[in-house]
């Protein structure tokens, strides 16, 4: 969500998910934030350690407020910048994002991705493609955003096998993206 150093995470459960237990959920959250930094966090220390480094935690719930039965938005706070990303699982059992920065989504979640942000700009998707492809990477799936048009945008795109870093130095070098990211998930 972010490289900068966190000052607080806040955590929104809507509608059915609301009423779970989110005590684990919550130690979930944060480990699950917390161990990019710090790989042997888990869901025991990561809300200690969270304390520690005076990262605020803050939960709310609601009621259902959206189309969706049950959601989760989690927001990280730093110096200069707050970041969100909401997600649920819809009835085929896959989780999904449903939002990313405030710009709505669908994207499946695979073990792993390549996360990208731009100007909202004819020819992203082809370079995103053609680069992938020369470079034997298979896409499994590709969802694109846009907060407006000609605005910021994103895509998602799961495939098949971790992204390499010439594949990120290659999309970086085409001077149109200001953010490359592969991801990683346990799925």
């Amino acid at each position: 969500m972010t490289s900068e150093p966190l000052k607080a995470i806040n955590i929104l459960y809507d509608g059915a998910v609301a009423s779970m237990n989110l005590e684990a959920l919550n130690c979930s959250v944060v480990a699950g934030i917390m161990k990019a930094g710090n790989p042997d966090v888990n869901m025991v220390s990561a809300p200690v350690i969270a304390q520690e480094r005076g990262i605020k935690i803050s939960t709310t719930n609601q009621n259902k407020s959206g189309v969706f039965e049950a959601y989760i938005k989690v927001t990280v706070v730093t110096e200069t910048r707050e970041r969100s990303v909401a997600g649920t699982v819809f009835s085929d059992g896959k989780p999904r994002f449903i939002q990313i920065k405030g710009i709505n989504v669908d994207a499946e979640i695979g073990r792993h991705m390549l996360y990208t942000t731009n100007d909202d700009v004819p020819g992203i998707i082809g370079i995103l493609g053609s680069i992938m492809g020369q470079n034997g990477v298979n896409i499994a799936n590709f969802t694109l955003g846009r907060a407006t048009e000609g605005g910021e945008a994103i895509a998602m795109l799961y495939v098949d096998a971790a992204v390499s870093e010439s594949v990120l130095a290659d999309l970086a070098a085409t001077g149109k993206f200001s953010q490359v990211s592969r991801l990683e998930f346990d799925v």
